[in-house]
């Protein structure tokens, strides 16, 4: 499996070129470490956590900047399996994100409190997927 982390910058380019006017949601997939991978010298390097418990500071050092800015989680899940989709893909935390707008998002990963946070986040994560998408208007059905 390849390691996604981090955007690169053209797959940061392409977020940023769109409309940042109108609520967003972010589907997460992500895949933790066995051993959260700090960085040498990190006050945290030495200390065995798990990738699940630095995802976890991760979140609770984040979780002020993420109300601050009206930004939700909508639905939690449990991985179970792939019906369609690479096999080799398997998730430990699966989540959608409420942002109220593409800015409020940017303002987020722009946060000096953050990008000093997401160190844990890049500790914890063996590979991940992040998507970006529109709420839907319409019914409830299929099609």
């Amino acid at each position: 499996m390849t390691a996604y982390v981090d955007p690169d910058r053209t797959q940061f380019e392409a977020f940023k070129a769109l409309d940042r006017d109108h609520p967003i949601e972010m589907l997460n997939l992500v895949k933790f470490r066995a051993q959260a991978a700090y960085p040498d010298g990190h006050e945290l390097a030495a200390t065995g956590l798990t990738g699940a418990q630095a995802y976890r500071n991760y979140g609770s050092e984040t979780a002020l900047i993420i109300a601050r800015l009206g930004a939700s989680i909508l639905w939690r899940g449990q991985f179970e399996t792939t019906l369609i989709g690479p096999e080799d893909e398997a998730w430990d935390a699966v989540f959608v994100a409420h942002y109220p707008t593409a800015h409020a998002f940017m303002e987020m990963v722009t946060d000096p409190v953050y990008q000093k946070a997401v160190v844990h986040r890049q500790a914890a994560v063996e590979t991940s997927r992040l998507i970006r998408c529109a709420p839907a208007q319409g019914s409830e059905a299929f099609g």
